[in-house]
């Protein structure tokens, strides 16, 4: 039977999708599943979730629950995968440092976990974790698969490729849900029959094919996003509509239940009224570049340097960009947490209906050799042609018991490429950071960041940066 560990189990709501799926899989169904956290209250209230899960579903999973660095070691031993879920200095006090400094030095962030100067020092504080998690994965499960989902994406992934001998793969929702998302908020149906193609970098791949029954979409795509950001496209009545989206989330108008159908309701009202929507960057860039970017509109706001511009603050109303949206995700999280904590964890009768996460279909497809197709983060080895064989892109991978197998691309269309690399300077700079403890490359690295190049001089960067290393204090390294 098969050993998995999870990091970062105090992640309940991911732990139950990722461990609840696996308990609801015959192949992994009398797994051993090993829960590591350092906070005990809430590695106790994953551990009796799941256990009430394990128990409703045959109770042939066998849960165990290890507390601290100390036992971290036994967590990971003769595991055969490993999730990591982890989230190194939480909301408080890191996240409110990563957007506070930079707003005294004049630079605003949306998401700042993936790029920017809060991804920066998100990967410099969260690698040398991970690092200490390879080390005692190289000694107690040397062939165990890290199945990577915490941000900064490429650079945590690409660390480990590269600075470890773990065998890494990382996953993103954003692949998963691209191709449904655009053709639904056009008002095209989406079905299990439209074919895509993506490739790229984390949270900047791009949909390079999307046809239906062989016939290219892209022309249409095209067509009604132009009308789309004026204000212009016609997507038929609510009725109509509402069975679009009903679509996309896999099921039919009937079966929405009043908080989706209110969610349709306002965003079908609201694009009516003022003509605008939530995904009025990534739409631009769609116009721009002619093609669709995996990440959400907030993310790539703050990934390329057009959109947060002190000189231009109307672009903030224009594209409907949120300014500090995580900050408001995670205390709007730690709110709802408090709701739905008894759900979850006081509630002997607790069900749980396999999701779509890539985790359990990955482990699945290992154990069975029953092939699974994933978008993965992996090494460059020559996949995408024109980006450096250094980073780290995400690729469609075919899964089965040899593993994850990256797919050959080529090239990138050139100006797809092009804003990749820009991405990928932050990402390599940042990884050289934390492999060789040096100062120069951090500040190499945020001035290489297309938003806050575009905001701020080499003078404010550094100083900026100086000032978030020693607010981090002992959350991060000592660098020199």
């Amino acid at each position: 039977m098969p050993k998995i560990a999870f990091m970062g189990a105090g992640s309940t709501v991911f732990a139950k999708n990722v461990l609840g799926d696996s308990i609801l899989t015959p192949a992994l169904e009398s797994s051993v599943i090993a829960l590591y956290d350092i906070d005990a209250e809430r590695l106790e209230e994953s551990r009796a979730m799941l256990n009430a899960i394990n128990q409703n579903y045959g109770a042939k999973a066998c849960i165990e629950a290890y507390l601290g660095v100390e036992n971290r070691k036994d967590a990971l031993r003769g595991a055969n995968y490993v999730v990591n879920a982890i989230q190194v200095g939480g909301y408080e006090p890191c996240t409110v440092t990563d957007f506070e400094i930079p707003k005294k030095y004049g630079l605003r962030q949306t998401i700042a976990d993936t790029l920017g100067v809060g991804g920066v020092f998100r990967a410099l504080r969260t690698i040398p974790v991970m690092l200490d998690f390879a080390r005692d994965m190289e000694e107690v499960c040397p062939d165990a698969w890290l199945l990577n989902y915490t941000n900064p994406m490429a650079m945590l992934t690409g660390a480990m490729l590269r600075l470890t001998n773990v065998r890494t793969v990382g996953l993103c929702h954003s692949v998963q849900v691209c191709a449904s998302t655009l053709l639904c908020e056009l008002g095209m149906e989406y079905s299990d029959t439209v074919q895509q193609k993506i490739a790229g970098i984390n949270h900047q791949a791009w949909l390079l094919e999307i046809s239906r029954d062989g016939k290219d979409l892209y022309p249409e795509i095209r067509r009604r996003a132009k009308l789309f950001n004026e204000g212009k496209l016609d997507r038929g009545t609510l009725e109509e509509f509402t069975a679009v989206c009903a679509a996309r989330m896999g099921t039919t108008a009937d079966k929405l239940d009043d908080g989706q159908r209110k969610w349709i309701k306002d965003g079908y009202d609201d694009y009516r009224a003022t003509g605008k929507h939530g995904d009025m960057v990534r739409i631009e860039m769609l116009n721009r570049f002619g093609y669709y970017l995996t990440e959400s509109s907030e993310h790539t706001s703050e990934y390329t340097p057009w959109f947060i511009k002190d000189r231009y603050p109307e672009l903030i109303d224009r594209f409907r960009i949120p300014l500090d949206e995580y900050p408001r995700r995670c205390v709007s999280q730690i709110e709802h947490w408090k709701e739905r904590r008894n759900e979850l964890i006081a509630n002997p009768l607790l069900t749980h209906t396999r999701t779509r996460e890539y985790a359990s279909s990955i482990m699945e497809a290992m154990e069975t050799n029953k092939p699974f197709k994933i978008g993965g983060n992996v090494l460059n080895t020559g996949l995408i042609t024109n980006l450096p064989r250094n980073a780290c892109v995400e690729v469609p991978c075919l899964v089965d018991k040899n593993g994850v197998t990256p797919c050959y691309v080529g090239d990138l269309p050139e100006q797809c490429a092009a804003l990749n690399r820009t991405n990928i300077n932050v990402q390599l700079l940042t990884i050289e950071a934390a492999r060789t403890l040096k100062k120069d490359y951090i500040y190499q690295a945020v001035m290489m960041d297309p938003h806050t190049a575009a905001e701020l001089s080499i003078d404010d960067i550094v100083a900026m940066c100086d000032d978030l290393i020693d607010a981090h204090g002992d959350w991060l390294p000592k660098f020199h």
